[in-house]
């Protein structure tokens, strides 16, 4: 995928309410590229929300087809791709009309995503190598797992076309096990 120079920073809206997806602005000459990754000022004009990170993670990816998620943890992220690029998958898993509403798009360095509370995130490398970053605003501890809402990549419903077939892809037993969107719509609905 090649990383796109130039483009202006601004927001676009999705299917999924909350979720905005961003375009950053990326310098680059012989020397390599830049780009200011958050900028609180400048994405509060662009209308993201000042969600207040705390913490910054770093995922790095050694192969290609490197699949993790569909997980929505207790707290909101803005995500990016420090190198490489990825085909990102959301699905909406809070309670209310949108739920089930699934949303995928192409991550580079030019491109930002903010994902809301109670929405899935999953991802799937696409160039060897990948380092995938993210804000969040509180802090990861194992307690916390038990606030999460898992869905399998595999779902028929959400019927994500990954880019690498799940069959060839690599995955952790864990993403492997998690259950069917109807089977969450159970539990987020209390029923």
């Amino acid at each position: 995928m090649a990383l796109t120079y130039g483009k202006p920073l601004q927001a676009h809206t999705t299917p999924i309410p909350g979720v905005l997806l961003v375009d950053l602005p990326v310098h680059g000459d012989n020397r390599g590229w830049f780009k200011e990754n958050w900028q609180r000022a400048k994405m509060l004009e662009i209308g993201l929300p000042d969600f207040g990170p705390v913490q910054n993670n770093i995922s790095f990816n050694d192969a290609v087809g490197t699949t993790r998620g569909i997980h929505a943890e207790p707290w909101d992220k803005f995500i990016s791709v420090a190198f490489g690029s990825v085909f990102g998958a959301w699905v909406d898993l809070r309670a209310g009309e949108s739920f089930g509403t699934v949303f995928t798009a192409e991550l580079d360095a030019s491109t930002a995503i903010f994902v809301p509370k109670g929405v899935g995130n999953s991802y799937q490398t696409l160039e060897p190598n990948t380092a995938y970053t993210y804000l969040v605003n509180a802090h990861w501890s194992p307690e916390a797992q038990g606030d999460y809402t898992f869905v399998n990549l595999a779902d028929e419903d959400a019927a994500i076309e990954w880019p690498i077939p799940l069959e060839r892809a690599e995955l952790s037993d864990k993403d492997r096990l998690h259950p069917r969107l109807a089977e969450v719509a159970r539990l987020v609905d209390g029923a």
